[in-house]
């Protein structure tokens, strides 16, 4: 008996084509976002900058080796004979450098250092925005599913107006201004539900270039959702964003990088030691008859210095250059941090005044009902026309309208908050995928 149940709830899932939720649509785009992708691509290749930076510290081998053939002709300026000779050569040298104090190598590997730093900010940044854009582009093709919704039944409430004002006409209880009200307002109607249509085409497929197929049916909002004040005051938000929000970070990596940058064109002026060693072997064919041939074997080690004295003004040149550079990167870490106050205070101020606005709508919803069946009854009693009913109707779909944009904009500010300060990631949207409701699909049960 317990099979058939699954079997008939999974048959019935497939049918009604069960709503995909947040959670699922942000895996499938996880694995599909070329720009996350990306990302993650040039994250991998920034790590390969320690190994890059630490082996200007390390030592430097190199072999060589050669084997020519000689061909040599002297000739006496006394008229003798000359003597030709033809013979071989081999050599193999083995050498080792070891730095052991270059100024630049020492801040390149530093600056390696930093590089990834940044790299880490940047992955985390993307992963950031791809939430962001996976939520906006799920309540987008909500609001724009409720859209279409809302204009099919406002069409449908003014073509019954739109009968009725017909039949009155014909019975001579109205005139035939009310006919020509009701077909204008229901000519208005079609249009904007085909407007709302493409809207809804439109936002389905940016959805589609998120996740890289066809856009599944979306859980809606269910009755779980709840209103949340932010746990701390809007200053308190603020400060964590000037901290810890990552575009501040990867500009203030930018900032340090930039420093380096500086202290490594001024290492250009410091002289530089190094310990080398070097091992040769040579030989040479017999020349003479009286010279065999020769095996050579040599090795050398010491320590060499370097004192750069004058290069043309090029290391002063690119030190003022660097200057300029961190001047620049000073004043973008700066924007930063202004924009992640903006943002930060934007997103508390879009969830508090959300739920206000929420719980107003809520109200107004109840309201226009309310006001509707009012001027219904007033029409039918005599003291309403149908022009009062037109607009009643029309109140009452834009509080709804409006009711479900101030939802979904509430839901993206507390995601908005949370990626102002830097700490936003998919286990943030596990709340928000509680308040979805997976038996609704496309507004249907």
């Amino acid at each position: 008996m317990t099979r058939l149940v699954l079997i008939a709830l999974l048959l019935a899932c497939a049918s009604a084509a069960c709503g995909a939720d947040l959670l699922d649509v942000f895996k499938q785009a996880q694995s599909a976002d070329t720009t996350y992708a990306g990302a993650r691509a040039t994250w991998s290749a920034a790590q390969e900058r320690i190994p890059q930076g630490r082996a200007g510290l390390l030592p430097l081998a190199s072999l060589s080796g050669s084997a020519q053939q000689n061909d040599r002709t002297i000739r006496f300026r006394d008229g003798s004979t000359p003597l030709t000779s033809r013979f071989s050569s081999t050599g193999l040298s083995l050498s080792v450098t070891q730095p052991i104090y270059r100024r630049q190598n020492i801040v390149v590997y530093e600056q390696a250092l930093t590089q990834v730093q940044q790299a880490d900010a940047q992955l985390a940044l993307a992963a950031q925005d791809l939430i962001l854009r996976v939520a906006q582009a799920y309540f987008d093709v909500l609001l724009a599913q409720d859209n279409v919704a809302f204009a099919e039944a406002q069409k449908a409430a003014i073509g019954q107006q739109l009968e009725q004002a017909k039949r009155n006409f014909e019975v001579g209880t109205a005139t035939i201004t009310d006919t020509h009200e009701a077909q204008a307002r229901y000519d208005l109607t079609t249009a904007q539900e085909i407007a709302a249509r493409n809207e809804l085409e439109l936002r389905r497929r940016a959805l589609e270039q998120v996740i890289a197929r066809a856009a599944p049916p979306l859980a809606p909002l269910g009755p779980r959702f709840t209103l949340n004040e932010p746990d701390a005051r809007m200053d308190t938000w603020v400060n964590l964003a000037l901290q810890s929000n990552l575009q501040v970070r990867v500009a203030q990596s930018a900032l340090t990088f930039a420093s380096q940058e500086i202290s490594r064109n001024r290492g250009a002026h410091y002289p530089t030691l190094d310990a080398f060693a070097t091992v040769s072997e040579s030989g040479a064919g017999a020349t003479s008859l009286t010279n065999l041939g020769t095996d050579t074997r040599s090795a050398v080690v010491g320590v060499q210095i370097a004192v750069p004295i004058y290069q043309g003004g090029a290391i002063n040149s690119r030190v003022r250059e660097a200057i300029a550079n961190e001047d620049r990167a000073r004043q973008d870490l700066e924007g930063a941090r202004r924009n992640a106050e903006f943002t930060a205070r934007q997103a508390y101020l879009g969830i508090t005044n959300g739920i206000a606005q929420v719980r107003a709508l809520e109200a107004a919803l109840v309201s226009t009902q309310s006001q509707l069946d009012s001027t219904r009854l007033g029409q039918e009693v005599g003291v309403r026309t149908q022009v009062d009913v037109l607009n009643a109707q029309q109140l009452l779909f834009s509080a709804r309208r409006d009711l479900a944009q101030s939802r979904y904009n509430y839901v993206l500010s507390l995601l908005r908050l949370e990626a102002a300060i830097g700490e936003l990631t998919e286990d943030d949207l596990v709340p928000i995928n509680t308040w979805l409701d997976r038996t609704v699909v496309n507004g249907k049960p």
